[in-house]
């Protein structure tokens, strides 16, 4: 008997976005959801989802006058929402190794809520990265919706890309 599938299986369709900004292996994975809402998580390749590394702090300040913390959303038509580019920054992760991870949006759209429990528990992030470790949701233009998959890869083509990347470094 197949195995039930989970709640981001079942109503959500995956897009990926590898190697952003040209930084290999940094892949993001963009959940969508049938009412456009958008949840974006850390792809199964990204290096803080291997082995060994350990999260030692996420900051959700992007800039000295911006955290997406301060976002602070009301009403239907999510007045005070900040709007993101496909390459604005959501967080930026630091890991006990010394490296420094910032994680993107990948999508344009108003940012309807970041993620705090990972400020408090970071090792949820690692251990459940598409459903209560996610980074952030994000609300697409509704006349852009259609189209914010442009640039995204499927899961079928993402898969190649892991592949390529397997066979490369063998």
């Amino acid at each position: 008997m197949a195995a039930a599938q989970g709640g981001a299986e079942r109503y959500f369709t995956r897009w990926y976005k590898p190697d952003v900004k040209g930084r290999l292996c940094e892949d993001f994975c963009v959940l969508q959801h049938s009412n456009r809402i958008c949840v974006i998580t850390l792809a199964e390749a990204h290096p803080l989802l291997q082995n060994g590394k350990t999260i030692k702090s996420i900051n959700y300040q992007i800039s000295a006058n911006c955290s997406r913390l301060q976002n602070k959303v009301s009403g239907k038509s999510k007045r005070g929402a900040q709007f993101l580019t496909e390459l604005a920054p959501l967080c930026r992760i630091s890991s006990s190794d010394g490296e420094k991870y910032t994680i993107y949006s990948c999508i344009r759209g108003r940012l309807i809520e970041v993620n705090e429990n990972i400020l408090n528990n970071p090792a949820i992030l690692q251990e459940k990265p598409s459903t209560e470790g996610y980074i952030a949701v994000v609300l697409p233009k509704f006349e852009e919706s259609k189209n914010i998959t442009q640039g995204l890869l499927t899961q079928e083509e993402y898969e190649e890309v892991l592949l390529k990347r397997l066979n490369s470094s063998s």
